[in-house]
């Protein structure tokens, strides 16, 4: 016989996963759907704060029946303040790939040591598996 998942009170995850770090769009989050990204690296500092695009990635969590799905994408975070899913250039691989490992590593952690709940790649993930595996 499976075992009962028991999910935390809405309102208490949303304050755990924003305390992960500043990924959490609570705007583009809803009760079992999460939307988070992060603008990893900035692809001209020379242009004024409010003109600058950065590369980067954003991860959607969807609640399923023991836990979470996960999917995700890489792109540019461009100045209308809009994700486009492109290829990252090379010299900004390492960073934006990097924070994205870290984040996974920490919503990890939280959702299957705090609140033993699975997290699975969606079926229809285009991009590589994440792993907390270094």
């Amino acid at each position: 016989m499976p075992t009962q998942v028991t999910f935390p009170p809405h309102g208490r995850l949303m304050t755990k996963l924003t305390a992960l770090g500043p990924y959490l769009r609570q705007q583009q989050s809803s009760e079992g759907h999460f939307f988070f990204d992060c603008l990893a690296s900035c692809i001209s500092a020379k242009k004024e704060p409010e003109e600058r695009e950065f590369w980067g990635w954003w991860l959607e969590l969807t609640q399923i029946e023991d836990g979470f799905q996960y999917s995700y994408r890489f792109g540019r975070f461009d100045l209308h303040g809009d994700w486009k899913e492109e290829k990252v250039p090379a010299k900004h691989q390492e960073p934006v790939q990097q924070t994205l490992e870290d984040f996974y590593k920490k919503l990890c952690t939280l959702l299957e040591q705090e609140y033993e709940l699975a997290i699975h790649p969606a079926p229809d993930l285009s991009e590589p598996t994440l792993s907390v595996s270094a």
